[in-house]
């Protein structure tokens, strides 16, 4: 099917006038599902052409006027001789999804039930509706479902069910189609009610339980989210209810749909969790509840303005976590995990500006929704409010949204909001900040005596910015750790009240207001100065840096691993150790150091774990996070079976399903967990979560059968879902199974593109990262996968992620070569 470009979208925008959507869903069908489809719109000039997208299973009938319309083809309905105002209706058939795009259809293990939602995502709402798709033609839409009587069906504005098995809705403000949804099925509902907005959340039967457990929490959050915003953007909530729903195999954390927000199912969590877990999800209700304002009220334009929607909801998303709710310390986890995604997305080849210029069609957008326009812009955003601070900033936001609610807006509508708020001409800032692609590295040095800091910038974009920063150090007279802040911009800033500091003792971007690279001086002690920082946030930007290193192939490996084995102990803020724990386990060992040296590497991420456990308290976050880790390095099988028997367990720990499966599965890589053992596991479980990691221990096991099948499912199959892919893929590849799955590389690269017949730029996408052959980290995996790429015809978003996770391995093939 034809990706709508940017020309498209712009000649079309002008055209269509006054639009209106009505749709009738008809869910009663198990396979495939029809929707009657009316749009309603004017021109200015009567006589001029356009055309609709959707792309159905079967075109029922499709009437312009009344008359009979033909030629539809490629996705595309063609929309001749416009009279002034015109009436366009749709019959057609289409096909549940499995993979999360479009209408997806679940049916849950535990009980058989069925559950629908609908995820239209960038480009994929013509997978359920005929529609003008694309972001400014925003339109009321009305929608009727017939369905289930027993089910619940919800969708973005209020509803009644008018008779058993019909729903229907008001219609909504205007929206852009990206953004329309319903959700139907026997879903368990809970209700709240805070300053005169309904609040519900559901979650399908089977986790009913866990629904009312989490409600409390999820409640409170919603509130004490709600209240902030309206006091930092005065405008309260726009939409006249807050509803959330918890869905299964949902392929991205979560989706902003205005008055119903839909969220993956593993955010009701159903046993032990830790704090981090709790804060992600925490930041995760901030950042969509943001983005009622930010792309919900004002939407972007095009494409092009992606930041506009998630740089600004992930910063408002940490920001209000951090002041509203109890996870007070939530920059501390951006800086430890999505800002390090940010650093490694701004890195390489692929990269863009946070605001590029110009991106040609929606295939190409896709492939935006990255650590750049998440992560980076974010962290921009926080250093534009550290430099015009908040009164500036939130005087500016408020003029923007009522200037532009319920319409569309671009960068230049923004910077001219905030110019005209700060008295600050942004331009400038905005072309280093949001125009140009890579990071700036920051370092101390001294200069003619004085205490300086030198910046430095890729040959390839050497843009240097300016930097607001907090610069610490410790006070040689008081032993106390002091701290300013100031303006570094150019190749080179004095700062002469540092004068006589020691550097081995001094931190740049102290509190991480700025998106940079930090380096230390050569004897820099890092885990004396780990112990010299009160702030987890502060020690965050230490672990960031280092590891930052690790990946530039500044420092071995193993330098960072043994910094984890000596220092993590003594860090207090478990975001901060799950993160670390899963870069020195999961990419330092099992990629970055030579096969003969990940023994030694396992061992020291073991003795870690195991000094936090010897200290955390019983039951908590600490203790879970080391134990988790803990298991994914055990080397021998005995000391498992005893936990799955509940034996020489920690204090206070429990092994739940989540535990237990993290057991099963290095039973399953150490080749000690047989197929009738699996299969009686995933019966005693019975849920989709189930299924899923039985298909991940299967694929993990050191059997060529097993991985021949793995390998098949991968690279051929036509049926499972997104989850149970992802899961195959992540379990196929694993650093103690290299004589097993070394003959699979070439293959991978070889046989994969084929998929693009039947499988989504997206999902392709999925399987270029969970899919991608990481522990093979030779010059002969980088070879294959550049073949590949020189093919002609890949698509866009599969491309890139091959693209992507093969600058990882040339990463990875660096430092298993270092001396």
């Amino acid at each position: 099917m034809a990706s709508l470009t940017y020309d498209e979208a712009k000649a079309r925008v002008g055209v269509v006038r006054d639009l209106s959507y009505e749709l009738d869903f008809d869910l009663t069908g198990t396979e495939s599902f029809r929707t009657t489809t009316v749009v309603r719109f004017g021109v200015d000039e009567p006589g001029v052409e356009t055309f609709l997208e959707l792309r159905p299973t079967r075109l029922i009938s499709a009437t312009l006027n009344g008359e009979p319309i033909d030629g539809y083809a490629d996705g595309r309905l063609p929309l001749t001789g416009l009279a002034a105002q015109n009436e366009v209706t749709v019959l057609a058939e289409y096909a549940y999804s499995h993979v999360g795009e479009g209408l997806h259809r679940f049916v849950d293990p535990a009980d058989g039930a069925a559950y629908v939602y609908a995820q239209p995502s960038i480009a994929e709402a013509p997978q359920f509706m005929a529609c003008f798709d694309q972001p400014d033609l925003k339109a009321p839409v009305t929608i009727r479902v017939t369905a289930d009587p027993a089910w619940v069906v919800r969708s973005n504005a209020t509803g009644v069910q008018s008779e058993p098995g019909r729903w229907e809705f008001e219609p909504t403000k205007p929206v852009a189609t990206y953004l329309i949804t319903i959700i139907a099925g026997p879903y368990a509902e809970v209700r709240d009610e805070h300053d005169g907005f309904p609040l519900a959340l559901y979650a399908r039967k089977s986790y009913a339980e866990a629904l009312a457990e989490n409600a409390t929490e999820l409640f409170e959050l919603t509130k004490q989210c709600l209240d902030r915003y309206h006091e930092l953007f005065g405008i309260r909530m726009p939409f006249g209810k807050y509803e959330q729903a918890f869905v299964p195999e949902f392929t991205w954390g979560a989706m902003e749909f205005p008055g119903l927000v839909v969220f993956r199912d593993e955010y009701i969590y159903r046993g032990p969790v830790t704090d981090t877990e709790r804060a992600r999800r925490a930041s995760i209700v901030a950042h969509e509840m943001a983005h009622m304002w930010f792309g919900d009220l004002v939407t972007m334009r095009w494409w092009d303005d992606t930041w506009l929607n998630e740089s600004f909801a992930t910063y408002m998303g940490y920001r209000v976590a951090a002041e509203a709710t109890r996870y007070t310390d939530s920059w501390a986890d951006f800086a430890s995990e999505r800002k390090i995604w940010g650093y490694g997305a701004d890195q390489r080849p692929s990269t863009h500006p946070v605001a590029p210029v110009f991106v040609a069609d929606t295939e190409s957008a896709f492939a935006n929704f990255d650590g750049i326009s998440y992560a980076k812009g974010c962290a921009a955003l926080r250093q534009l409010v550290a430099w015009l601070g908040d009164d500036a900033f939130f005087t500016g936001l408020r003029a923007h949204f009522d200037k532009h609610a319920w319409g569309n807006a671009t960068l230049d509508d923004l910077l001219a909001s905030l110019s005209a708020a700060s008295g600050r001409d942004l331009s400038g800032w905005a072309d280093k900040w949001l125009r140009s692609p890579q990071v700036n590295t920051l370092r101390p040095v001294v200069s003619e005596g004085s205490f300086a800091v030198a910046q430095t910038a890729p040959e390839a974009y050497p843009t240097v910015r300016p930097h607001r920063i907090g610069i610490s150090w410790t006070s040689p007279s008081s032993g106390l750790r002091e701290r300013l802040e100031t303006d570094v911009d150019g190749p080179l800033t004095e700062i002469p009240a540092l004068r006589g500091v020691a550097m081995e003792d001094v931190l740049l971007n102290d509190r991480d207001l700025t998106f940079a690279k930090v380096r230390f001086t050569p004897d820099t002690d890092l885990a004396r100065l780990l112990t010299r920082l009160d702030s987890p946030l502060d020690r965050a930007v230490v672990w960031g840096a280092v590891w930052d290193a690790v990946r530039d192939g500044e420092i071995p490996a193993m330098t960072f691993v043994d910094l984890v084995r000596t220092s993590l102990a003594g860090e207090t803020h478990v975001g901060v150790v799950e993160h670390m724990l899963g870069f020195a386990r999961g990419i330092a060992v099992n990629r970055f150091l030579p096969v003969a040296a990940q023994a030694a590497g396992h061992e020291a991420v073991n003795d870690a774990c195991e000094a936090i456990l010897a200290q955390a308290a019983p039951g908590g976050s600490l203790q879970l996070a080391a134990f988790r880790t803990l298991i994914s390095g055990i080397p021998t099988a005995e000391p498992i079976r005893a936990w799955l028997a509940g034996q020489d367990l920690p204090e206070g720990l429990i092994v739940d399903d989540e535990v237990r499966w993290t057991l099963l599965l290095r039973l399953a890589v150490l080749g000690d967990l047989g197929e009738a053992e699996l299969d009686a596991e995933q019966a005693r479980d019975g849920s989709a979560r189930g299924a899923v990691e039985a298909a991940r221990c299967r694929a993990a096991r050191p059997d060529a059968a097993a991985k021949a099948a793995a390998f098949e499912q991968l690279v051929r199959d036509r049926e499972l879902s997104n989850r149970m892919l992802e899961a195959i893929g992540q379990g196929f590849w694993r650093a103690e199974h290299a004589e097993l799955t070394d003959a699979y590389v070439e293959r991978y690269f070889a046989e994969l593109p084929a998929s693009q017949e039947w499988r989504s730029g997206y999902l392709l996408a999925h399987l270029g990262t969970a899919g991608y052959p990481v522990t093979a980290a030779y010059a002969s995996t980088v070879e294959a996968a550049e073949r590949m790429l020189a093919q002609p015809g890949l698509n866009t978003q599969f491309a890139r992620a091959i693209a992507d996770s093969t600058d990882d391995l040339r990463r990875a093939v660096r430092q298993r070569n270092l001396p």
